[in-house]
């Protein structure tokens, strides 16, 4: 397999045009599966409400239905007991419990970095503000089944804990023999999360948003998942709330001639190795660099483990796309508006000023994806699909709510009454606007 090279033309066509979430939940595959579970050929949209109805309606006993049915197997008690998540953790290879402690640490401090307080404006006319106070009870959501994600776990939970969330429980899918994997509860034990249950898939949201008799009910839901996952989120949404809508993973690297060609197929190589619906495009305007990383990504795709579902993902959604120069690339790169936006250039920082839909830009050679998806620091929960453009990475301030405050005195209130009363009265509102009028006419003294 030769990863293709584009035109910038081509690329707009095919791997850098936006398709909507919607058009991977009509899969084919995805009816066919659901007719041989459900008995008809339902759509993923009607399979994840029908799992949402009975998990509200029916609790934990349809969460155990749903778990025999799409897992095979359903655990006896769905929370994992604190001494399982301390045994995990103690028995842990040394090696992977510090490597867990040192991307804690670092995800911890970046986040306590980020302001998130309360504030007042007070004047001769009185005050207004916002009270800042974190959410009572999160839902971090950690993929899993058929592989471990504790960092996943970490970049949820430790920024939840530093907005200073009061509960943070996750829900995970176990294995095939029924446990959780334990690097996940090592994560869990170190993030301080208070509970993890053993539930994955459109039951676990739904358990989150609804509650059960083993599961509480959550203020809010964050993390990645499936198809099925992200479209309950999705339709759970002002139940409770959701960080975002997680697409499939994604990164665009921008490089020029000084790039390594070893270095930039590398970065493509570990990203499609996510899944086959994983995004890797490379940018450039050197077609000298662009025939060197064709040539790498070959070489080194020899040696990886998971050789077929990269092939896969390069074939479908990676490429190589030729365009004039830097300029155009970052204009492309804001039209595509990437989860990961990586610089391999000479000089990265000028391009910094440019970019302005990413969830995450990764500065030279040495700021690798893979680098940030464990230890840098920031949440490696970001946007895809192309809501960079409107959405932000998961940080502090998604777990907390803001309570604006109200506190102007009798001189605001006189000088401000007239303007509110004509508004109030051109939107038809009378008695909003007689509320005010009273206050006006009103003997404050008594007299």
């Amino acid at each position: 397999m030769n990863l293709k090279i584009l035109s910038a033309e081509e690329a707009g066509a095919g791997i850098l045009r936006r398709r909507p979430l919607n058009e991977a939940m009509h899969a084919p595959e995805i009816g066919a599966r659901n007719r041989e579970l459900f008995g008809e050929p339902l759509t993923a949209e009607q399979a994840v409400a029908r799992i949402i109805g009975d998990v509200r309606d029916n609790g934990d006993d349809a969460v155990r239905q749903y778990a025999r049915l799409l897992d095979g197997s359903a655990p006896d008690a769905f929370e994992v007991p604190r001494s399982e998540i301390d045994e995990a953790a103690a028995s842990l290879p040394s090696g992977l419990h510090d490597a867990l402690e040192t991307a804690a640490g670092r995800i911890r401090d970046f986040h306590e970095r980020q302001p998130a307080g309360s504030w007042t404006h007070w004047d001769d006319e009185g005050g207004t503000g916002q009270i800042v106070r974190p959410l009572d009870r999160v839902g971090v959501y950690v993929p899993g089944g058929g592989a471990a994600y504790p960092s996943s776990l970490l970049m949820a939970v430790i920024p939840a804990r530093v907005a200073g969330v009061r509960e943070v429980v996750v829900a995970t899918p176990p294995g095939r023999d029924g446990a959780v994997p334990p690097a996940v509860l090592a994560a869990a034990s170190v993030a301080d999360a208070d509970a993890v249950y053993r539930i994955g898939g459109a039951q676990a949201i739904a358990a989150m948003a609804h509650g059960t008799e083993a599961v509480p009910r959550v203020d809010k839901i964050v993390g990645p998942g499936n198809v099925f996952v992200t479209l309950a989120k999705r339709q759970v949404y002002g139940i409770v709330d959701i960080d975002q809508l997680a697409g499939p993973t994604e990164t665009l690297l921008i490089a020029d001639e000084t790039a390594s060609p070893d270095l930039a197929a590398a970065d493509l190589l570990a990203q499609a190795e996510h899944d086959t619906m994983a995004s890797a495009i490379l940018i450039t305007p050197s077609s000298t660099l662009a025939l060197a990383v064709q040539q790498a990504v070959e070489e080194q795709l020899a040696e990886l483990d998971r050789a077929d579902t990269i092939r896969s993902s390069l074939a479908r959604h990676g490429g190589i796309v030729l365009v004039s120069g830097l300029e155009e690339a970052v204009e492309l790169a804001n039209g595509y508006a990437p989860e990961h936006l990586c610089l391999l250039v000479a000089a990265p920082w000028p391009l910094v000023d440019r970019v302005r839909h990413t969830g995450g830009i990764f500065v030279g050679e040495h700021s690798s994806e893979a680098l940030g998806d464990y230890v840098t620091g920031p949440s490696h929960i970001m946007p895809t699909g192309g809501s960079a453009r409107f959405h932000s990475p998961l940080s502090v301030r998604d777990f907390l709510k803001i309570t604006s405050l109200f506190a102007v005195n009798e001189k605001a209130e006189k000088r401000l009454g007239p303007a509110a009363i004509r508004l109030a009265e051109a939107e038809g509102l009378s008695a909003h606007a007689m509320a005010i009028r009273r206050r006006l006419s009103k003997d404050r003294n008594g007299d």
